[in-house]
């Protein structure tokens, strides 16, 4: 059974006492491909060595996350350029628009957004979307965005069901994590409603660990215990949610 964690930011100040350790876990239960999004140009040598330790299992995305875009986003651009320009990554992301910690910087927050695509676009790669209290802001970018050239992934959906049609619309499979596990995340309400083929499974660790881990680190391994929830919801087994899933992941990536 191969598992894809579609994001995961193994890099994370949160897993230095124990990355290696930590990734091993994950691989041996079947967890064998990992997509790495950015955050900003200081985590840069970071996935890089992530990269050089497990070639074999580790995908990196490039991009500036909107809590990271300040007044000097211009030159965390310039960064992110210069790397697609160097070597291969498999997405552009995390990206999007955050309006929890700081609605001030909508405009360079949407500028930044709306640039990454573009981007995205040119090197015909995926897009991974980060959404924070900003669903309107986010379609209303992807709106004038929207062409057979932009697809992706909507990491860490917490949407309703008629915000999963909107993103689905616009050639983005849903990044379910931890979120589908609590009792209060109301997506395991309506998922059974969406086609499996539009859904990728993903952690965010080291945040917003499953039940019964939630409040603690998140780890990759315990995608399982997302794997299981998406089982019971959908009624098929635990196979075939890692199995379409993992295609799923495939057609977005391109590996």
């Amino acid at each position: 059974m191969i598992i894809t964690d579609t994001h995961t930011h193994l890099y994370s100040e949160a897993f230095d006492e124990d990355r290696h350790e930590m990734i091993n876990r994950a691989i041996n239960q079947g967890v064998s491909r990992f997509f790495i999004p950015a955050i900003d140009s200081s985590y840069t040598e970071s996935m890089l060595q992530l990269e050089k330790d497990f070639p074999q299992n580790i995908f990196l995305m490039m991009g500036l996350h909107p809590t990271h875009v300040k007044e000097n986003y211009k030159e965390e651009i310039h960064h992110v350029e210069e790397m697609l320009a160097k070597r291969k990554f498999y997405a552009i992301g995390e990206i999007g628009i955050d309006l929890y910690w700081d609605k001030s910087t909508l405009n360079i927050q949407q500028a930044a957004f709306k640039y990454q695509i573009q981007l995205a676009k040119k090197y015909k790669l995926p897009i991974v979307i980060h959404c924070r209290e900003a669903f309107d802001e986010i379609f209303e970018v992807l709106e004038t965005e929207k062409d057979d050239d932009l697809f992706g992934i909507f990491h860490c959906f917490t949407g309703n069901l008629e915000q999963a049609h909107q993103a689905i619309s616009y050639n983005m499979k849903l990044g379910i994590g931890g979120v589908a596990t609590f009792k209060n995340g109301k997506i395991d309400q309506f998922l059974n409603q969406i086609n499996l083929k539009h859904i990728v499974l993903e952690t965010d660790a080291p945040y917003l660990a499953p039940t019964p881990y939630r409040g603690k680190r998140n780890e990759s391994v315990y995608i399982i215990k997302v794997l299981e929830k998406l089982s019971h919801i959908y009624n098929v087994s635990l196979e075939d949610i890692a199995s379409i899933t993992t295609q799923n992941s495939k057609e977005v990536f391109g590996i």
